[in-house]
C-alpha cells in the first residue's frame, strides 16, 4: 500500500505539473524591451507580444530595441507601429541593451533615413501592419533596400487583418502623425528641413489584438481622451487587457489615462506604458511619479513596463505569471 501511495504522489505531481504547463501554454506572453533590464525608464515604448501558438509581434520598437541584432528580439513575425514620430519608428537607438542609463538612454545608433523598424522588419523578414497612409511609406523604403514591399500590409478602422493566429485592427488616437524630414531624405528631405516642414501620412492609429486564446488587447499608441475607447475599444471589441500611454503633454496623462481605464474601456489589467520619465528604481515604481499617480488612480491592476520582464496574461486579462 505504501509503494501504492508513492506512485500515486508521483503520477499526481506529473499530472499536476503537466496541467500547469499546458496553463501556460494558453496564456500571452507580453515582455517589455526598455532601456535598462528591470527598470521603466523615459523612452520605452517598445513589447513583444507571444501567442500561446508562438507568433510573436512587436510594437512600437523605437528607440530601445537595439537594431534588429538585439538579442533580446528572437523571431519576430509582425511589427506594429502606431505613427511615425521617432521615439516609436526609430530615428535613433541604443547601441546594446543596458547601455546609457534610465535618465539618461543611449540614442548613439542612427537609423535614418531608414527608422530603427524598417532595419529589424528587413532583417527579420517580418510583416509590418499600419493603417492609414503609412503602408506605401513602409513598402517604399523595404523595396529601396531590397527588400518586400508586400511584407508592409495595410489595416485601416474597422478592417481587420489576421497573420499567425494573431487578428489585427487599427482604432483612432488623437494624436499627430508627422514625419520628419531625416526620415525622407535625399533633396526633398533637405528642402522640407529648411521650411521647417515635414511629411504626413494620415491619422495616427492604436490598435486590437485578439489572440489564439480569446484575449483581447487594446494598444492604445499615443493619444488623448477619445469616445471611441469607450464605443469601440470597450463596447465592440471588449479589450481585457490595455497597454496605455501615461506620458502627459504629448498624450493623456496619468489622470485623463485613469479615466479612460476606469470609466471608458474598464478591462481587467493594465500595462502603463510611454511615461516619459524614469519610473523605477530596482524596479520599484517611484513616489510621485506620473506612473505612481496612475497606478494610484486605476481601479484594476497595473503592471509598469519593466524591461525583459515577462507577464502573462488569460483569456480575461488576468495576470497570471511575472506579476
Amino acid at each position: 500500500m505504501k509503494q501504492f501511495a508513492k506512485l500515486m504522489t508521483v503520477v499526481c505531481a506529473t499530472v499536476a505539473g503537466i496541467g500547469v504547463s499546458f496553463a501556460s501554454a494558453e496564456n500571452v506572453k507580453v515582455t517589455p524591451l526598455g532601456g535598462q533590464e528591470g527598470e521603466f525608464c523615459r523612452l520605452d515604448r517598445a513589447m513583444v507580444f507571444e501567442d500561446p501558438n508562438g507568433t510573436r509581434v512587436l510594437y512600437d520598437p523605437g528607440m530601445t530595441v537595439a537594431g534588429p541584432e538585439d538579442p533580446r528580439l528572437g523571431n519576430i513575425d509582425i511589427v506594429l507601429i502606431s505613427h511615425m514620430h521617432g521615439d516609436h519608428v526609430g530615428s535613433r537607438h541604443n547601441a546594446a541593451p543596458n547601455t546609457g542609463s534610465c535618465a539618461e538612454p543611449d540614442l548613439s545608433v542612427v537609423a535614418v533615413p531608414n527608422t530603427n523598424v524598417v532595419n529589424i522588419v528587413l532583417a527579420k523578414n517580418a510583416k509590418i501592419v499600419t493603417g492609414s497612409e503609412m503602408p506605401e511609406f513602409f513598402a517604399k523604403k523595404l523595396a529601396s533596400l531590397g527588400g518586400d514591399p508586400k511584407n508592409s500590409m495595410l489595416v485601416r478602422f474597422g478592417a481587420n487583418k489576421e497573420i499567425g493566429g494573431v487578428n489585427i485592427t487599427t482604432v483612432p488616437a488623437v494624436h499627430s502623425n508627422g514625419v520628419h524630414p531625416s526620415m525622407i531624405g535625399g533633396d526633398l528631405g533637405d528642402s522640407l528641413a529648411a521650411a521647417g516642414l515635414g511629411g504626413h501620412v494620415g491619422p495616427p492609429t492604436g490598435y486590437v489584438l485578439k489572440f489564439s486564446n480569446g484575449l483581447v488587447v487594446y494598444l492604445s499608441g499615443d493619444t488623448g481622451i477619445t469616445a471611441e475607447q469607450e464605443l469601440v475599444v470597450r463596447d465592440y471589441y471588449a479589450a481585457k487587457l490595455v497597454v496605455m500611454n501615461i506620458g502627459d503633454t504629448f498624450t493623456t496623462g496619468p489622470t485623463e489615462a485613469a479615466y479612460v481605464i476606469n470609466e471608458m474601456v474598464k478591462p481587467a489589467s493594465v500595462i502603463a506604458s510611454h511615461a516619459n520619465e524614469e519610473a523605477t528604481k530596482d524596479g520599484k515604481i517611484i513616489e510621485g511619479t506620473r506612473t505612481d499617480i496612475f497606478k494610484k488612480a486605476v481601479k484594476v491592476p497595473v503592471y509598469a513596463a519593466l524591461s525583459d520582464k515577462t507577464l502573462e496574461f488569460n483569456a480575461e486579462g488576468a495576470c497570471v505569471s511575472g506579476c
